[in-house]
């Protein structure tokens, strides 16, 4: 038997009302499970700079939320290098910062998080400061982690990601012989200027020897082009919070 028209539109109207609460309802109970496997993964990425990837795989969740709470403290400074614990009467941790949100607005006026790695039973000691870094690739955006030594200066590790480069391509900057790359390295050079350090187009030769240069990824230059430009600003960001530990590191020294 042929509905009419009205009947029609109204079954339709319901069954769209209905679909939309349980799509709304299945959200809502998800969201918690979502925010806890981007925070999980947040975590692997900040301890990836400090810890090999093979170690990582091999904790389960739990064991990475106890191992990060056991060896990282984190906080937030701004452009100047001075600490943030509030941001208009909010309080403000290294864990809330959205660094994407933030790269939008201008470098004076981001929050800039800091992790410090430290060294196992001695949360005075770091063995290490993983610094945010955000920028822009050939397809989307690339975010990572630079880790520092305590020198401040030489790079024990880092991790990329991405959100689009290309497979094979640009999105080799997730992997770990791209990554291990830049261990090593200096970000300063010896007069206490900020040298970066710079993928060099092409791929293939040997730059042990400078410690300012690591290879580059063959086919993907622009990718590469979005790292350096993402570590050049970034690292540059957090000069001043990096000479302000330095600092304080030679006063202590002296003592």
């Amino acid at each position: 038997m042929q509905q009419s028209n009205a009947y029609v539109i109204t079954f339709s109207v319901i069954l769209t009302i209905v679909l939309g609460l349980l799509l709304s309802g299945t959200a809502e109970v998800l969201k918690p499970i979502q925010k806890k496997a981007e925070a999980l993964d947040t975590k692997k990425q900040i301890l990836g700079a400090v810890v090999s990837s093979d170690e990582i795989r091999k904790m389960k969740a739990e064991e990475i939320d106890a191992f990060y709470e056991s060896r990282i403290s984190s906080k937030v400074v701004n452009i100047k290098g001075d600490e943030v614990t509030e941001q208009d009467g909010v309080a403000v941790t290294a864990e809330s910062v959205d660094v994407g949100r933030n790269y939008k607005k201008a470098p004076e006026d981001r929050l800039y998080p800091v992790f410090i790695f430290h060294k196992e039973g001695n949360q005075d000691a770091a063995e290490a400061y993983i610094l945010p870094v955000y920028g822009a690739g050939l397809w989307d955006n690339i975010w990572g982690y630079v880790a520092l030594q305590t020198d401040l200066n030489t790079i024990e590790g880092v991790t990329f990601a991405h959100a689009g480069e290309t497979p094979g391509l640009g999105a080799r900057i997730t992997s770990g012989d791209v990554q291990a790359r830049f261990e090593g390295k200096k970000v300063f050079d010896e007069g206490g200027n900020l040298a970066s350090v710079a993928m060099q187009k092409g791929e293939g030769k040997d730059y042990s020897g400078d410690p300012h240069k690591v290879d580059g990824l063959s086919g993907a230059t622009i990718t590469a082009v979005g790292v350096n430009n993402m570590l050049q600003a970034y690292l540059g960001h957090y000069k001043a919070y990096l000479e302000k530990v330095k600092s304080n590191q030679d006063a202590m020294a002296l003592n």
